[in-house]
């Protein structure tokens, strides 16, 4: 379920053929490896997933939201977002910042 309650979760709605998205895959790839157990990294292609975007009140993409433990948005970023300023968020939110350069 997204946003995960009980967890910080982070979510980018895009789609596997934007530009942006594609650029943004790489690090969501990787982010979701470092902040396993930690926090809730997810992807969902509002293109293949139509019903998402009306869902979460999207206007482009991509679009990061970032939700707190109890599910309420604290956090939304329209276009890229790079790594360090993800991780920037997720680290102002309580989540411990993962060493990103040994899991990488």
């Amino acid at each position: 379920m997204v946003p995960e309650k009980g967890k910080v979760t982070m979510v980018d709605l895009g789609a596997k053929k934007c530009i942006p998205c594609k650029m943004m895959a790489p690090i969501m790839g990787k982010l979701e490896k470092v902040y396993e157990g930690k926090a809730h990294i997810v992807f969902i292609d509002v293109w293949e997933n139509r019903e998402q975007a009306p869902r979460f009140g999207i206007r482009a993409i991509p679009t990061q939201i970032f939700f707190n433990e109890k599910g309420e948005e604290v956090y939304r970023h329209e276009g890229f977002l790079e790594e360090r300023a993800i991780v920037e968020q997720l680290t102002k939110m309580g989540v411990s910042e993962p060493d990103l350069e040994t899991k990488g």
